[in-house]
């Protein structure tokens, strides 16, 4: 299990950047002087980047060492970080965003991720699987918090300091590719060695070997499905992606820089901390219903937040929000990692991310158009809905889909 311990502490160093540069990312492109619609354009572009990247990384994934892959994905996240620091210009920052793992959000869309979750599928099974996923989670949420608190920092060095505050802020990005560099150093002892053998009796033990076998087979019907719907989810969820979130709260209620790195590094931890209930619930009532049951009220919190009458109450409901809203995340992904052969995790977790990824990449544009005409919550609004719907939806197509490790064999596969 060292590497699985390798994994989880990469991914807090990777939360507490992630959590750093989402809050960090608006402020920083509107002190450089950028329009609302402007920065919807470049957090569009680091979610069709991650898009892009998930996409490669996952479907070459059977083709060569996990280990290997994560190396890779930290020399990227490296330059990625060097990239935004040594330029102020929108077009290159635009680029650097597409090609980069750029996170603007509080939850993790980046290339490691489909990566990492079929690295960790492959060494535990059954409910041992969801509290995996849980303390890898928290462990990324609670770092991503403190990440959060830590991006007021820049404003305060400025005040104390002769320096311009966006030559801070820029400082902040060399801390992504630092972060970067230590995932590295955990990571670097990884490739070369090959997931646990498969028991003998399991239809991985008489799969094809790795040059022959397609990225996606017997599980292909049942990803298709799953990746359609999580679309769905994802394109609400760019309308609020925590950047998003940052310049709305600016915008309608002048939330000052100490504040609103307060109020996400609390909502941080309420995310963490709740999603040490998804194993819990999980076992009483389902992944599907974990992921349906507590989903729901924080759509409807969301939608109620874009109607706050000030600014108190505002944070109070996406505060409360944060309670509920990240205890599917643990689910969904032992769901994913449940119903396909443990040779075609990485591309089901790829393929079931991409388009997240690509949907919640469509959206941020939007909202930054819609904030550069109002103010008013039209954003959390329409995410509220849209991701309402999915909820829906996925309750009534998959409350009945079997939640073992059934695919490889043959069950749920497509024609």
């Amino acid at each position: 299990m060292d590497d699985v311990r390798r994994v989880i502490t990469g991914r807090v160093i990777r939360g507490f950047a992630d959590g750093f540069v989402s809050v960090l990312l608006a402020q920083y492109l509107t002190d450089l002087g950028f329009s609302p619609l402007r920065v919807g354009a470049i957090i569009t572009g680091t979610l069709l980047g991650s898009a892009a990247l998930t996409l490669v990384f996952g479907l070459g994934a059977h083709r060569t060492t996990l280990g290997r892959l994560l190396v890779w994905a930290c020399v990227l996240m490296a330059a990625t970080g060097v990239g935004f620091a040594a330029t102020t210009a929108f077009w290159p920052l635009l680029i650097v965003a597409i090609v980069g793992t750029l996170n603007p959000s509080a939850g993790d869309v980046s290339v490691f991720l489909p990566t990492e979750q079929a690295f960790m599928a492959d060494r535990v099974e059954g409910h041992a699987r969801t509290r995996l996923y849980a303390v890898y989670n928290l462990g990324g949420v609670f770092a991503g918090a403190l990440g959060a608190l830590a991006s007021g920092l820049p404003d305060r060095i400025a005040n104390a300091t002769d320096w311009r505050l966006t030559s801070v802020e820029r400082l902040g990005f060399v801390l992504y590719a630092a972060a970067a560099v230590a995932i590295l150093v955990l990571y670097r002892s990884i490739p070369g060695r090959e997931p646990r053998p498969a028991p003998a009796d399991t239809a991985e033990a008489t799969a094809p070997p790795p040059e022959k076998r397609p990225a996606l087979g017997a599980s292909r019907r049942i990803v298709l499905e799953l990746a359609a719907l999580f679309s769905l989810d994802s394109a609400g969820s760019g309308f609020v992606v925590t950047s998003l979130l940052v310049l709305w709260l600016h915008l309608r209620f002048d939330l000052s820089r100490g504040a609103t790195a307060g109020v996400f590094f609390t909502a941080g931890l309420l995310g963490a901390c709740s999603q040490l209930l998804a194993p819990v619930l999980a076992k009483r009532i389902g992944l599907i219903r974990t992921m349906v049951f507590t989903h729901l009220p924080a759509n409807a919190l969301l939608a109620l937040a874009a109607f706050a009458p000030n600014g108190t109450v505002a944070v109070a409901l996406l505060l409360v929000r944060a309670l509920f809203a990240q205890m599917d995340v643990p689910a969904r992904q032992a769901f994913v990692m449940s119903v396909v052969p443990a040779h075609e995790r990485a591309a089901a977790s790829s393929i079931t991310n991409v388009p997240r990824s690509l949907a919640s990449a469509t959206t941020p544009l939007i909202a930054g158009a819609l904030l550069s005409h109002s103010t008013f919550g039209w954003p959390l609004l329409i995410a509220g809905a849209t991701k309402f719907s999915y909820d829906l939806l996925l309750l009534v197509m998959h409350r009945n889909t079997p939640e073992a490790e059934v695919v490889a064999v043959g069950v749920r596969s497509g024609p």
